[in-house]
């Protein structure tokens, strides 16, 4: 009894280590086993998707011969030059915007008349009023391979026609048919027709109808032109009721053509007719007789003022026969902006500068 009595304390200390042992034990966490990494997966609204790659731009293969401008396929029409009529009850014009190029040259009178080209654009549109020919404006038209569409003509132009086999429609003589006249406006200024039924006049008069336009060259793609810098101008003919504005739009790279200081609008869509090239050359005019009549010199060549890009080059003409008129400086030809192209043909007398106020 005694040594347990001794012991007591002990064995009561040893008591209270165990039982302290054992709620340590009973209290601790055992280690986590490691785990796998976790891969978040996106929801249908996270998914990540790879941008589809851009479809290559189609390739432009060919450049059509009056504008320059590349499409995908060949513009092998043939030419149409078409008599437009200019006189202030004629205005404004329909189809005109669809010409490739148009041509303002002086008639009797005092009066201008137009001579749309149409070979890249152009189909079922109304067209005119078309009026009657002469001869330079045959020579002109024909210079592009082109059906001559008019109405009427000058008694030397009729020679001309058909004694020389020229093809041409004719509302007076032989291409009725593919004509007709507006309800809206008087005769002379209501004759209508469109390169549609025109193609189709000359496709069943028998006209060959195979493309042999000559080619100008054009500005490769970005290139810039260098002259005087001009932002607008003015085009003086014999008459006040026949003054061309043009003003240089840098956002469309193209000029703005005025009549009168009036927007000159094409009245199918209310386009206004615009330009990369504006041409104005100077040749001699001669009267012909009482009624006053012309003859205009388009061989000799002479002096032109080419204006581009807002810049205007001073420059010459020249012709060769059955060429197209094209123009050089320094004995090199010059290129055009690809686009539409404006000629406007003045006397000689005065000189090319007085018809012409630059702004």
């Amino acid at each position: 009894m005694q040594i347990v009595e001794k012991w007591k304390p002990s064995l009561y200390i040893l008591f209270l280590l165990i039982l302290l042992t054992t709620a340590c034990s009973s209290n601790s966490t055992p280690e986590a086993e490691p785990s796998e990494p976790v891969v978040e997966t996106p929801g249908p609204a996270e998914e990540l998707t790879e941008e589809p790659e851009a479809e290559p731009e189609p390739e432009l293969a060919y450049a059509a011969p009056l504008t320059g401008i590349r499409s995908a396929e060949p513009v092998d029409e043939r030419p149409l030059a078409v008599m437009i009529n200019n006189a202030p009850a004629a205005r404004p014009q329909s189809g005109l915007s669809q010409a490739d190029h148009i041509y303002e040259v002086l008639a009797e009178g005092g009066i201008t008349r137009l001579i749309a080209i149409f070979q890249s654009g152009g189909a079922a549109e109304t067209l005119g009023p078309i009026r009657s020919i002469r001869p330079y404006l045959i020579e002109l038209g024909e210079s592009y391979g082109g059906i001559l569409a008019h109405a009427g003509g000058s008694p030397a132009a009729y020679s001309i026609l058909q004694n020389e086999g020229k093809p041409y429609l004719d509302e007076i003589s032989n291409g009725g048919p593919y004509y007709f006249r507006s309800s809206d406006r008087k005769a002379p200024h209501n004759l209508y027709s469109s390169v549609d039924q025109l193609r189709e006049g000359a496709e069943n008069r028998g006209y060959s109808l195979e493309n042999n336009a000559p080619v100008y060259s054009y500005l490769e793609q970005g290139a810039e032109v260098s002259g005087e810098a001009v932002r607008s101008f003015d085009i003086y003919y014999l008459n006040d009721s026949y003054t061309v504005s043009y003003e240089y739009d840098s956002t469309r790279q193209q000029y703005l053509r005025s009549v009168n200081g009036t927007e000159d609008l094409d009245a199918n869509d209310g386009t206004r007719l615009a330009a990369s090239n504006i041409v104005v050359l100077s040749t001699s005019h001669r009267v012909l007789d009482d009624v006053g009549r012309l003859a205009l010199d388009l061989s000799s060549g002479g002096e032109a003022m080419l204006f581009q890009q807002g810049q205007l080059i001073r420059a010459e003409w020249m012709k060769s026969s059955g060429d197209i008129i094209r123009f050089y400086k320094d004995e090199k030809e010059l290129p055009l902006v690809p686009g539409k192209s404006f000629f406007s043909i003045v006397p000689d007398t005065p000189a090319l500068e007085e018809h012409i106020k630059l702004h």
